[in-house]
């Protein structure tokens, strides 16, 4: 028994390791997945959201945004930290960009057209990680919950 927690932890070292670094698009994809899977559901409307996010942000064809999408869920099913995608945002990214992906947070947030805490406190955690000030945090999520309601009260 020992001798195969051993290899275990072995296999879990080398596959760490040996993974090719994130690219900013994957990262990106990946703090998205973060906040739709932050209440233990997968919502169909938050799923089409990420997609509609995505394909406005990075402009993929169609098999190449299914590929990318599938592949930053699980990475976020998997991965013990997301520190690495956190970091190559804040690396690569303005702070215009890093306030964007909050809006982008909020809109995911809203897209199932409830305000899950669970899915605040994420938000609110990874927008202090990607250093956007709480203000800004604030202003998204104001901003995004009156288009929400705009959209719910026109319907």
């Amino acid at each position: 028994m020992l001798a195969s927690l051993q290899r275990w932890i072995n296999d879990m070292t080398a596959t760490s390791e040996t993974r090719e670094p994130p690219t900013l698009a994957l990262a990106t994809a990946a703090l998205l997945c973060e906040v739709i899977r932050a209440d233990y559901r997968l919502d169909p409307a938050e799923l089409e959201a990420l997609r509609d996010e995505l394909e406005q942000r990075l402009g993929l064809d169609d098999d190449a945004l299914a590929e990318l999408m599938d592949l930053a869920q699980r990475e976020t099913e998997t991965a013990v930290d997301h520190h690495r995608f956190v970091r190559l945002v804040r690396d690569e990214c303005d702070y215009d960009a890093r306030v964007e992906l909050v809006r982008s947070m909020w809109a995911l947030a809203f897209a199932d057209g409830e305000k899950d805490a669970l899915e605040e406190h994420r938000i609110r955690r990874l927008s202090e990680l990607l250093h956007v000030s709480h203000s800004d945090f604030v202003r998204t999520r104001l901003m995004e919950e009156q288009r929400a309601e705009g959209e719910t009260g026109t319907d």
